[in-house]
């Protein structure tokens, strides 16, 4: 074939080519989709958006979404949206909710709560039906002594002014806990929280709980009631037992101390003992001396050898004696 007839083959397949960057590129359909919905977009945006790293469909579909609602918005405010990390579509869904439920909501404070990470869209839903946040069982004792359990309900409504900056879920649950414990704590009896559960939900309603908060409690409610332990015998038998335990140990001690006494005691004994035989020892001495010295005679001696005899036969017959009684008695 001649290059005059392979001209038309290379003139369709370079405009094929070039359609389809330009489709892939250019968001043509997209265009078209924005201009028959009434959308007025240049074409030349669509192309900026991608310069820009913008995914076109991103922007323009919710912005379509919005121009049909009646939500005043444009393209820059979405794309800026966008290119600062929000979620473009839930913001128009949150304008679009907001302005059905007659609340008043701008795009740049609907825009700052998602950027907060807040769900924007929950929070207007949640605007018109309140939710409802249940917490666990909580634990409070009464004067008595007695612990009382209480689950509560807490209706609460978004305040949209105060989502960005104010405290979640977790702030309400903790103080209404804490109002829940100190009513119980404050009641004399058990049995008035038993009769009065309306009493708690009262006196927890009536603190503010909910200034700082992201909510509006609409109410409290007291869901269910139990009586747990008996708080003031198990501490009064715990003082006992450590009472005990410390009679117990100034017991021991007051033993251990005698016992040593004793111990010193048989070591004095001993002391005295030995100094006796110490002492017994030199009266041989003392007689030779005497004898020697003729400050004591002969006789002397002998009188002194019958006394020491005749005293060793009466303890002898005084043992047998006190013998022959044990004896009879266990007789």
């Amino acid at each position: 074939m001649t290059l005059q007839e392979l001209m038309p083959i290379i003139v369709i397949g370079v405009i094929i080519i070039v359609l389809a960057v330009l489709f892939t590129f250019i968001p043509v359909m997209l265009w078209i989709s924005a201009l028959a919905a009434g959308v007025k977009i240049s074409i030349f945006t669509l192309v900026g958006m991608r310069l820009r790293r913008v995914v076109p469909s991103r922007v323009i579909n919710p912005l379509i979404k919005a121009h049909k609602a009646g939500v005043n918005v444009d393209a820059n405010q979405l794309e800026s949206h966008y290119l600062a990390g929000g979620n473009v579509d839930r913001v128009v869904n949150a304008l679009i909710a907001a302005q059905r439920a007659n609340i008043e909501l701008s795009f740049e404070r609907c825009a700052a709560i998602d950027l907060a990470g807040r769900d924007v869209l929950e929070a207007v839903q949640m605007s018109v039906n309140p939710k409802v946040i249940e917490t666990p069982f909580i634990a409070g004792v009464a004067m008595d002594g007695i612990e009382v359990k209480a689950k509560a309900r807490i209706t609460v409504r978004a305040n949209i002014d105060r989502l960005v900056g104010g405290a979640g879920e977790d702030t309400v649950i903790a103080r209404v806990g804490e109002g829940i414990v100190s009513t119980i704590g404050s009641s004399k009896s058990h049995n008035k929280v038993l009769e009065n559960p309306d009493m708690i939900s009262q006196n927890v309603l009536g603190k503010g709980l909910d200034a700082g908060t992201a909510f509006e409690i609409l109410s409290i409610d007291i869901a269910d009631i139990d009586i747990g332990k008996n708080i003031g015998a198990i501490l009064q038998t715990d003082q006992a037992e450590a009472d005990k335990n410390i009679a117990q140990a100034k017991a021991e001690e007051r033993r251990a101390m005698a016992i040593a006494q004793e111990q010193e005691m048989r070591a004095r004994v001993q002391e005295m003992q030995a100094k006796v035989v110490e002492a017994e020892a030199e009266v041989p001495q003392a007689l030779a001396e005497a004898l020697r010295s003729g400050k004591m005679g002969v006789m002397d001696y002998m009188n002194y050898q019958n006394i020491n005899a005749d005293t060793d036969m009466r303890n002898t017959l005084g043992k047998m004696s006190e013998g022959e009684q044990g004896e009879g008695e266990e007789s």
